[in-house]
């Protein structure tokens, strides 16, 4: 079966990435704002029973649906746009720079 992950942990992962990559470029004299961050997964639902039921979203591996058949995943489409918190709790737009990492594209 593919690697799974849920949903939430791939957006906190993400989170953390944006953050170390404003952190590193914090004294850089060039700076990018970073716009709305449009993310598509297919994911597999799972309801889990009881009085204290859930539903989580697990991401699937690209082209690794394993187990799971097409009719019991679904494909999403999230658009998220990256605000930091400045003095005075006030929203700023995030703003990311700094030398290019390994691996990085």
């Amino acid at each position: 079966m593919a690697e799974m992950v849920e949903l939430s942990e791939m957006i906190r992962e993400l989170r953390a990435q944006l953050t170390a990559a404003a952190a590193a470029g914090a004294d850089e004299a060039l700076k990018f704002d970073v716009g709305p961050i449009e993310l598509e997964v297919t994911v597999a639902v799972t309801k889990e029973g009881g009085a204290n039921g859930k539903v989580r979203f697990w991401v699937v591996e690209a082209g690794g649906n394993g187990k799971y058949s097409t009719s019991e995943t679904q494909r999403i489409s999230l658009t998220l746009q990256p605000t930091m918190t400045g003095p005075g709790g006030t929203a700023t737009t995030a703003r990311i720079s700094g030398a290019e990492v390994d691996g990085e594209r």
